[in-house]
């Protein structure tokens, strides 16, 4: 009888260097909504990504604490350079956590297990689950592996806050900078928002990404891109 966490599983494990107790919590962090509705099963990994998003902002803010003397407004445009979906998206891709999600059919056949938004969730909801299975000082280990040689190469980062740039860019004029959501479409559990960045009332950019944050980074981009033409 074929096993979930079988051959494919024990290389993901053995990639980690964890050796799990709880082998539920692995396959629960990599069941999506739809898989999980499909089969009538209980727990999809929304409650562990919650968790996961917490273990990994906690390990980077006390790596930058301790390693970086700078001040707080530095240490959070650096953690937000390696504590989001891009960066998350790139660790999963690195752990080519692919091959472990489980999606439902539809969702497989509109390329699930390779969006961006569901690989970054996935690789929260892992951290989480090596979290409650192993304890903190293995998923801080795990993620030392993981996310520390990205914040340490220099040529490395996964985002840039465009919203603070524009905002800078403008305040001298002291005109009014305002996001608006146009459009959100798509099931609850892979929404895309599109976003619209007004100043003075006139739009000056757009932005589409599975989250709202990320569609307001992806407008002010935009606007910055128009302004400096």
């Amino acid at each position: 009888m074929y096993n979930y966490f079988g051959e494919l599983m024990e290389k993901l494990f053995a990639k980690l260097k964890i050796k799990p107790k709880n082998e539920k919590l692995y396959k629960t962090a990599f069941s999506h909504s739809s898989y999980v509705n499909e089969n009538h099963l209980k727990n999809d990994y929304e409650r562990l990504e919650f968790l996961g998003d917490a273990v990994l902002e906690l390990v980077v803010s006390d790596y930058l604490y301790k390693s970086l003397d700078v001040e707080e407004g530095d240490m959070t445009k650096i953690r937000a350079s390696y504590v989001c979906e891009n960066a998350n998206y790139q660790y999963a891709q690195d752990l080519e956590l692919y091959n472990y999600i489980k999606v439902g059919h539809g969702e497989d056949r509109d390329g699930g297990r390779f969006k961006k938004v569901i690989m970054a969730d996935i690789f929260e909801a892992l951290m989480g689950a090596i979290y409650l299975d192993l304890g903190f000082e293995e998923v801080k280990r795990v993620l030392y592996d993981v996310v520390i040689p990205y914040i340490l190469d220099p040529k490395v980062t996964f985002f840039s806050d465009y919203k603070s740039a524009l905002q800078e860019s403008i305040q001298t004029d002291k005109k009014t900078l305002e996001y608006v959501l146009v459009k959100e479409e798509g099931p609850a559990h892979n929404k895309t928002f599109t976003m619209m960045v007004e100043i003075d009332g006139i739009v000056y950019g757009k932005g589409v990404a599975s989250s709202k944050k990320e569609a307001e980074q992806e407008a002010a981009k935009d606007a910055l891109n128009k302004l400096a033409k």
